[in-house]
């Protein structure tokens, strides 16, 4: 197994990650084992940015937060875009919660530049500073920066990366209006998983990162 350290936010993200022979960890509370070489925040985000569509492949040149920016390592990037020549290179998001609405959305790529918006990229990068480890970030767009997502979509998420059934189905039967849209969420995460799977089988083993040179 290749001492690359893969952050994600799913269960289902990890196990698309399994196939390109890295260390997978889902969620916060992480911790890096003295072998790893290099760490990558990987999965699906949603878009600040208008111009982004569903399925469209983000790397970043740097984390940011409300107080913070973390610059990723240049040549893993480098290898990354090389890659996906179609990706949009740009700053993503880390927050501790969801960007729920398109009027949040709008706000905080006002407020950041940032393209897209994930939970686990800024804790990614910050493991990396603090270990002293070169750092990538590869996402996918999972929603579009227009989109609010429904009530369902909100609570859908255990801790573990788990999906919470229960609460997606309790929240859908005090609110049946907004089965449409959770379809559609369902829909357009299902494209961006499949555009996952490609990005993690176009670049192999490692996610051509430092092993790989």
């Amino acid at each position: 197994m290749t001492a690359i350290l893969a952050i994600c936010g799913l269960k289902r993200e990890a196990r698309l990650l399994e196939k390109a022979s890295v260390h997978v960890a889902v969620g916060g509370g992480f911790e890096v084992a003295p072998d790893i070489r290099g760490i990558i925040s990987i999965g699906i985000a949603g878009a600040l940015a208008p111009e982004m569509e569903v399925g469209d492949v983000v790397i970043a040149e740097r984390v940011v937060t409300a107080c913070e920016a973390f610059e990723t390592d240049a040549k893993w990037t480098a290898r990354l875009a090389a890659s996906f020549p179609n990706a949009t290179i740009g700053a993503i998001l880390g927050r501790g919660t969801i960007a729920d609405t398109a009027e949040v959305k709008a706000l905080l790529h006002d407020a950041t530049g940032a393209v897209a918006v994930d939970m686990e990229s800024h804790l990614a990068a910050d493991a990396a500073l603090t270990h002293g480890l070169p750092f990538a970030a590869l996402r996918v767009i999972s929603d579009r920066a227009d989109q609010s997502l429904p009530p369902a979509a909100l609570v859908a998420m255990n801790p573990d990366g788990s999906i919470a059934l229960g609460r997606v189905l309790w929240s859908v039967a005090k609110g049946p209006g907004q089965i449409g849209a959770l379809i559609r969420t369902g829909r357009e995460s299902d494209r961006a998983f499949a555009q996952l799977l490609r990005c993690v089988e176009t670049l192999g083993p490692g996610l051509r990162g430092p092993d790989l040179g």
